[in-house]
């Protein structure tokens, strides 16, 4: 990955996603910081930026994936933007997004888009603090008979979820301290 494209990303996440304040997280903690990344992963800049990174990613550290995605609402913006950029890079890798719950009606599938039975896929999300939502995502994608060949998120706040996470290889973009340190 190129190094400029990783500052401009830094940038765009301090620029636009990192907030002060006090605030109560997904893990129930609370923090005098929050990084609401959907403002950098739907900024258009912002978007191209981690699909390039994520798929740079996964040529360097040779994950070899079928499939990307992750659980909704964190990984749609990532995993639409990733499928996009590798069609017209010509290494297509189709997305699929892990519902909270299966749904009620209609097909009452918990993962939309991408079947991910007997595939290898990569699980991405924009943040991760105690990795609870990732592992969520594989499990589903583990029960739906596939295999999870790694995790990608773009900022891990540094709170125990590569811990959490250490049955899968883990790459953040950025740790929390890096973008904390300016």
């Amino acid at each position: 990955m190129s190094e400029t494209e990783r500052e401009r990303l830094k940038g765009l996440l301090i620029a636009l996603s990192l907030q002060r304040g006090e605030f109560t997280l997904s893990s129930g903690r609370t923090s005098g910081y929050y990084l609401d990344c959907r403002r950098t992963t739907l900024h258009p800049e912002g978007a191209w930026l981690v699909a390039r990174i994520v798929l740079d990613l996964l040529e360097e550290r040779q994950l070899d994936a079928q499939a990307i995605g992750g659980l909704t609402l964190g990984a749609d913006p990532i995993v639409a933007a990733v499928a996009a950029l590798s069609f017209q890079q010509g290494r297509p890798l189709p997305g699929f997004l892990v519902r909270r719950e299966q749904k009620a009606h209609g097909t009452r599938q918990r993962i939309e888009g991408c079947p991910v039975g007997g595939k290898r896929a990569v699980v991405v999300d924009d943040v991760v603090t105690t990795g609870g939502s990732t592992l969520e995502a594989i499990r589903a994608v583990m029960d739906a008979g596939g295999t999870v060949c790694g995790a990608i998120c773009v900022v891990d706040r540094e709170e125990g979820g590569a811990k959490a996470l250490a049955g899968v290889p883990f790459h953040p973009v950025f740790k929390w301290s890096e973008l904390l340190g300016g």
